[in-house]
Formats: C-alpha cells, sequence, structure tokens
C-alpha cells in the first residue's frame, strides 16, 4: 500500500496512490490526514488495505496521480528524528579532520531531533538566501512509527514501523561548524527537510525490506548528473529497529513519529555518495584538499529509488535552490 497527501489544508488529505503511482483515490470515510490515520492505525490499516485493493484491481478509477500536487506524506509531525546509521560516512568525516573515530559510534547510533512544525513538499524550492552557508542535500531513508512504548527493545521496534519514504535532509555545512563549537547540536543548520511523494508500507516492498533496511539503491542526481546510488541496505551499521530502541530508551514515541537513517553511504566508492559533503571528505582524503562546491542557486536535486523492474517506488524528490 502507498498513501500521500494532497496539499489542502496544513495538514494535507490523505489519498491512497497504486503500484505504479499512475492514479489515486482520496480516504474518504476512513481517515482525512495520513496523521489522523496513524492514531487510529488498527482501525484505519485494514480499510486503506482494502481501498488499495480496489484501486489495484481496478474496481476504482481512481484520479490521475501528479506528484506537484502532494505534500510531503506527513506535512508536519510531532517528532522527526534524525540518525546517522551509516557510520562508513561518519568515519569519512573524521578521516577527512584526520581524527580518530571514537569507538562508541560502532555501539551507539548518533541522534538528533529535527524541526518538524513544517516540511517541504517534494518539489517545492528549497529557499535559502545565502550560498555561503555551504548548502547540502542528504538523501535518506526514513520510517514513520505507529505508538512505540518507552524501553523497547530493537528487535520488538521493527514492528511498530508501518511506512517507509525517502527524504531530503538538507544540511547547512558552513553553519554547522560554528553551532557544533556551542556544544549544544544542530538548529539554524537544519532547514526544513523535504520527503518522498509517497510512503509505502513495509509488506508493499516485499524482499526490498528486510531485516529492518530497505534494501534499494537510493540516486541523488544533481542538475542531471547521477552523484551516487549506494545501497541503503548495505553497510547500514544501525538498522531502523536499533534506531527506533535508540529513540525510545528514555521516552515512548507518538504515531506518527519519523526517525531518519542518515545519509545513505556505501563503503564501495564505486557507488557514489548521497552528499556532496562526503564527495569533498574524500576529494580531501585523497586530494589534501576539497574540490566539489556545495548547493548553487539554481541547481536541481532528485532524489529517488527504483525495483528491480526499473519503477519508481516512493516517487521522486525534485527540488531547486532558489533565494
Amino acid at each position: 500500500m502507498k498513501l500521500a497527501s494532497l496539499k489542502s489544508h496544513r495538514d494535507g488529505t490523505l489519498i491512497v496512490v497504486d503500484s505504479k503511482l499512475q492514479r489515486y483515490v482520496v480516504a474518504e470515510g476512513i481517515a482525512i490526514t495520513l496523521q489522523s490515520a496513524l492514531d487510529r492505525w488498527d482501525e484505519c490499516q485494514p480499510q486503506l488495505l482494502e481501498l488499495a485493493e480496489h484501486l489495484e484491481q481496478g474496481s476504482l478509477q481512481g484520479q490521475l496521480f501528479d506528484p506537484s500536487l502532494c505534500a510531503s506524506p506527513l506535512p508536519r509531525a510531532y517528532q522527526w528524528a534524525d540518525g546517522s546509521a551509516y557510520v562508513n560516512h561518519m568515519e569519512l568525516v573524521r578521516k577527512a579532520r584526520n581524527a580518530e573515530m571514537p569507538e562508541s559510534f560502532w555501539k551507539d547510533p548518533l541522534m538528533y531531533q529535527g524541526g518538524s512544525d513544517s516540511f517541504l513538499s517534494p518539489t517545492e524550492d528549497i529557499c535559502l538566501a545565502e550560498e555561503s552557508w555551504g548548502i547540502d542535500f542528504e538523501a535518506e531513508v526514513a520510517v514513520i512509527t505507529d505508538d512505540v512504548p518507552m524501553g523497547i527493545d530493537p528487535e520488538a521496534a521493527k514492528e511498530h514501523i508501518q511506512l517507509i519514504m525517502l527524504v531530503n535532509d538538507i544540511s547547512l555545512r558552513n553553519v554547522i561548524a560554528d553551532e557544533l563549537k556551542k556544544g549544544f547540536g544542530f538548529f539554524q543548520s537544519k532547514p526544513s527537510s523535504a520527503f518522498s511523494p509517497v510512503a509505502v508500507t513495509p509488506h508493499s516492498l516485499g524482499s526490498a525490506w528486510e531485516d529492518g533496511k530497505l534494501h534499494l539503491p537510493v540516486r541523488a542526481t544533481l542538475n542531471g548528473k547521477l552523484v551516487g546510488q549506494p545501497n541503503a541496505g548495505i553497510d547500514m551499521t544501525f538498522d531502523f529497529g536499533q534506531l527506533i530502541a535508540h529513540a525510545a530508551k528514555t521516552r515512548s514515541l507518538c504515531a506518527g513519529t519519523i526517525i531518519g537513517s542518515g545519509t545513505v553511504s556505501n563503503v564501495d566508492k564505486a557507488k557514489g555518495s548521497c552528499c556532496l559533503a562526503e564527495i569533498r571528505m574524500i576529494e580531501t582524503i585523497i586530494d589534501g584538499e576539497a574540490k566539489t562546491p556545495f548547493m548553487r542557486h539554481g541547481d536541481r536535486i532528485q532524489i529517488e529509488a527504483y525495483n528491480a523492474l526499473g519503477e519508481s517506488v516512493f516517487g521522486q524528490i525534485d527540488q531547486y535552490l532558489t533565494k
């Protein structure tokens, strides 16, 4: 099952989209918004599945699906916590600075709590005034949970994953450095993120979803040039069960919580990178200096994942950077 939110009021209008991302129907009479469906997931999920089956079988005609009419699946969320599950990425950060990586990074996930009051739509411009901020995209995977109890173990936490989507976690690299020096985490350096047009249930992903990981390449294309397509299921040190359990160690998580993977990164450099910072780190390690610039006004970033049949699974994040 694939779900999306049409742009309407602040929290969007919940729709069910077919597997080919061609047609949709409004979830009328089931739930007005995705958040309201998640709040009553045990009740709403079977009804949404039935609607999805009718759409798939053709007994419901539906309307033509247009990603440009969509907000992010959750236009705003009660909680957005982003991890750093690909420790290879963090290892490159340290190596580029000639710094040793703490052993704890391999055992205890890094995670920050991001702003969730307002997400960009998947085709909305990234509006940022200053190129000097070091504007970067980050192609990631994210999951949406139902209610998660405090203290849950990683294996049980996987059962609380109800939807999967892609995310562009925009980062201001030159602002991050000054913020981290204060020892109090990100704020200004993490503007609103954007999510894929549709969110997909684990069951619908088939073998592409296993052991709390998405086993598909995540493609990042900048100005029509492929930057990277690392496989999200490879070199993921912490699966989503572990990330959720980490977030829920000292608090329960409410339905609609979004947990991010951090930048998808493979040890195999031939797969490319899912952010410019990683490319710059590799350049620094090999050549002694970074040569690739961060994003400039007018740049276009596209993020997508395809299945074995070459079909777009989540739809495409397609954004321009503007002033």
